[in-house]
């Protein structure tokens, strides 16, 4: 069983900044592809990023890539999605997702994940 805890969410103004983090238990984490999704209101939950095992490997949404970075420290248990110039059609719920099966997997969409995090959410406003 793994846990994933997201934090770092909130209320920001277009352009601005935010880092999620989002923290795994257990001893396989260095193990797991990684990845974020985010979901807003009557809409499905889309890819957003994700990261290999070693942090080596990364692939974006088109909607994100140039602004938002993922990256993780196996040491810590943690992976992170830096977010920067937020636009309000960013706004929603972020959650993090752990393959636990493959350790590189870029491609997987929703079905790929096997567990998955509360959800933090995030409003920017114009």
């Amino acid at each position: 069983q793994v846990q994933l805890v997201e934090s770092g969410g909130g209320l920001v103004q277009a352009g601005g900044s935010l880092r999620l983090s989002c923290a795994a238990s257990g001893r396989g984490f260095s193990s797991y592809t990684m990845g974020w999704f985010r979901q807003s209101p009557g809409k499905e939950r889309e890819f957003v990023a994700v990261i290999g095992w070693n942090g080596a490997n990364t692939r974006y949404a088109d909607s994100v890539a140039g602004r938002f970075t993922i990256s993780r420290d196996n040491a810590k248990n943690t992976v992170y999605l830096r977010m920067n110039s937020l636009k309000p059609e960013d706004t929603a719920d972020y959650y993090c997702a752990a393959d636990i099966t493959y350790i590189n997997n870029l491609d997987g969409g929703v079905d790929a994940y096997d567990y998955w995090g509360q959800g933090t959410q995030v409003t920017v406003s114009s």
